[in-house]
């Protein structure tokens, strides 16, 4: 290191912790300058306005959750964009990008801005957010997904009402042959959810995963990537909880992505709906063992490209109605680092391939612009946790407004000890620090925006 720059000053040093990136693991100081990421190595001769001591933690590129629902506006009883990015920031997580399925949908150019003009000064994460496609936007998706702060296209091929369901081919096939980014799918066959309505049994959450079958899925799949092969387009595809559509998928990484979430590798159904009751039920499904078997083969195959939390919350007054009449969704945007982080632990997956999936992932499939990466020149956007810390994930600690977590009584290995985005602490020891300050992401096919 040239003596010249072992003087210099930094805004913020996170210093004497294990740092790991694309370097491999190993101990350095993370010099910090005008937000960014100035200089990672042996600052112990610089001076920073603040120092943080990360003695003891591992210093990782800023956590990235792309898919969390946060409510605002029009179901601000369930989660706001505050609470919401309360509960990320306490998690680990610098970054969110937000789904449509508001009130209003957000569908257009105003709604979009809407929801930038309320994120702004009350977020304490960076943040973006999807325009959903519908049968009457669908024209101007090419627009709309380079409008600043938006993510990409989000389609609903199941599992949502009104003008965010996209159940046809030719409404599928019109989005992908308008949109230019990678636009995103839940993909479950709605003709075949319709038909199987009728299995559900009134009070039985077991019945959730015959009703929404793995068939539904798989085949919602299939289809899904046939339109984006005819149209030449890049799809993502959401939530994937079913063996048949990793192996599937392993056939077609060239056109689409794929996301799991912690839910789906870690509850098993056999288990979830007995002990949870309607807190087991989201959509799609959790399923049992040997989906589960698949997925984790999908992670350690390299199909998988990200993890997201499918955040999704309501309250527990509404997760007391009897099944079917109870809403699917379940908060998972604060419990997202520690129960993969407990994985890590468990040797089901390696540290490396965490980063991967958590912020690596996201930057590859969304093109975002300076995240994803701890580099020189990038964001400093870290995440620091303790991976021997032992905790137990509790109702009572989450931030979110549903005040619930499938995960209560989770014996936790690996803990979010600080979150620092842009290079300001937001969050150290379980407290939320300053003030909320959270930014639009910016986007490498929309630069100019």
């Amino acid at each position: 290191m040239s003596h010249s720059r072992t003087l210099q000053t930094y805004d913020l040093i996170v210093r004497g912790g294990e740092v790991a990136n694309h370097s491999g693991r190993g101990r350095a100081d993370v010099g910090v300058r005008d937000g960014r990421i100035a200089r990672i190595g042996d600052l112990s001769q610089a001076s920073a306005g603040e120092d943080v001591d990360a003695t003891g933690l591992t210093v990782l590129p800023g956590v990235i959750d792309t898919q969390v629902h946060f409510r605002e506006p029009g179901l601000e009883w369930k989660e706001d964009l505050e609470t919401g990015s309360r509960a990320a920031a306490l998690g680990g997580v610098t970054t969110v990008f937000e789904m449509p399925n508001t009130e209003p949908n957000t569908t257009d150019p105003d709604t979009l801005a809407d929801k930038l003009a309320r994120a702004r000064d009350r977020m304490w994460t960076d943040h973006a957010f999807y325009v959903g496609g519908t049968h009457e936007n669908a024209a101007h998706l090419a627009e709309l997904e380079r409008l600043p702060g938006c993510c990409g296209v989000k389609v609903f091929m199941g599992a949502s009402t009104g003008s965010l369901l996209i159940a046809d081919d030719d409404g599928v096939r019109k989005v992908l042959s308008t949109v230019r980014r990678r636009a995103t799918f839940h993909s479950e066959d709605e003709y075949r959810l319709a038909e199987r309505r009728s299995l559900a049994r009134p009070g039985d959450w077991t019945s959730h995963p015959e009703v929404r079958d793995a068939q539904s899925a798989i085949q919602s799949t299939e289809r899904l990537v046939r339109l984006a092969r005819e149209t030449g387009a890049r799809i993502h595809v959401l939530h994937v909880s079913t063996a048949e559509e990793i192996v599937f998928l392993a056939g077609h990484k060239d056109v689409a992505t794929v996301e799991v979430t912690p839910q789906h590798l870690t509850l098993d159904g056999d288990d979830a709906y007995p002990r949870l009751g309607a807190y087991a039920q989201m959509n799609p499904p959790i399923r049992n063992a040997p989906h589960i078997a698949g997925l984790w083969e999908g992670i350690t195959q390299g199909v998988v490209d990200v993890l997201g939390s499918d955040h999704a919350p309501h309250t527990k007054e509404e997760k007391a109605r009897a099944y079917p009449a109870s809403p699917s969704g379940m908060p998972g945007v604060q419990t997202l680092v520690p129960v993969m982080l407990t994985h890590v632990a468990q040797g089901r997956m390696t540290l490396e391939r965490f980063i991967d999936l958590t912020s690596a992932g996201a930057q590859r499939v969304f093109g975002i612009a300076g995240k994803g990466r701890m580099a020189e020149g990038y964001d400093a956007d870290l995440t620091l946790v303790d991976l021997k810390a032992r905790r137990t994930i509790r109702h009572e600690d989450m931030a979110s407004r549903c005040g619930w977590t499938p995960f209560d009584g989770f014996e936790a290995t690996g803990w979010p000890m600080a979150t620092i985005t842009r290079g300001r602490v937001v969050m150290k020891d379980d407290e939320l620090i300053g003030q909320a300050h959270g930014r639009p992401v910016r986007f490498q096919e929309t630069l100019a925006g």
